[in-house]
């Protein structure tokens, strides 16, 4: 069940489109990923494992479903938590946190920060392998400007851009190889991710597990605040 957090004393945070943020991407700024149809859209499965659904109360969405995975497919669905209808099945679930930038932010840029690009991906996914900040695929850098720190060649540290709803970007795959913690490497790539996204005139949001709790207070040191949690589930859509 999704349950809300005391807000900050900030308007800008009662953003409806981060109640939906996958739903509002794929219907805007990532609408040329869109696969789907006018009730459910996703990624492709090589950029990201993120389903939008434009409404759970709408008694089609389930058929609609259907029609974009398949009988006995898996579907992970977030910031939702439905009454599964006769036929389907839950295979797993977890909770989430979404936090939200306020005014204590202060984004600037990082010198030692690079930008990643196609030619990186190999090391990009060495990373995220190693330290496990969630889910990244071969294209999820296309989702948005992705940046890194190099040590003798090394990609040791990186994060960048994911959803993007409308008036916001979400920062993602925050990672940072083990033997170059505690250096505020993560720290500074957030914050020139922040900058970056301040400068188009966006707002940064971010997304974490419930039990990371390191993460989160961290991000909340940085000048982030907790806005909701959400459960997060995959499903599998009747066999027929």
């Amino acid at each position: 069940m999704t349950s809300a957090i005391p807000l900050p004393a900030d308007p800008a945070i009662d953003d409806a489109v981060l109640d939906n943020p996958a739903w509002s991407s794929l219907t805007g700024p990532h609408a040329h990923f869109a696969i789907g149809n006018e009730l459910v859209k996703h990624y492709p499965a090589d950029v990201s494992p993120f389903v939008g659904v434009r409404s759970w109360s709408d008694p089609d969405v389930w058929d609609a479903l259907i029609d974009v995975f398949g009988p006995g497919a898996p579907v992970t669905i977030s910031n939702a938590d439905p009454e599964l209808p006769s036929g389907w099945a839950e295979l797993g679930r977890g909770s989430g946190v979404q936090l939200v930038e306020t005014d204590r932010l202060a984004p600037v840029p990082f010198d030692e920060a690079v930008e990643l690009g196609a030619g990186d991906v190999a090391d990009m996914l060495a990373l995220v392998e190693r330290n496990q900040p969630g889910p990244f695929l071969p294209r999820t850098h296309e989702l948005g400007r992705y940046v890194g720190v190099r040590r003798d060649g090394r990609l040791v540290a990186m994060a960048g851009e994911r959803l993007h709803p409308a008036g916001w970007t979400e920062i993602s795959a925050v990672s940072t190889d083990e033997a170059y913690r505690r250096q505020g490497l993560a720290s500074r790539l957030v914050l020139d991710v922040a900058f970056h996204i301040r400068e188009r005139g966006d707002r940064a949001l971010l997304h974490a597990a419930a039990d990371n709790v390191g993460a989160i207070r961290a991000y909340e040191k940085l000048g982030f605040a907790l806005r909701r949690t959400s459960e997060f589930l995959t499903v599998q859509t009747p066999e027929r």
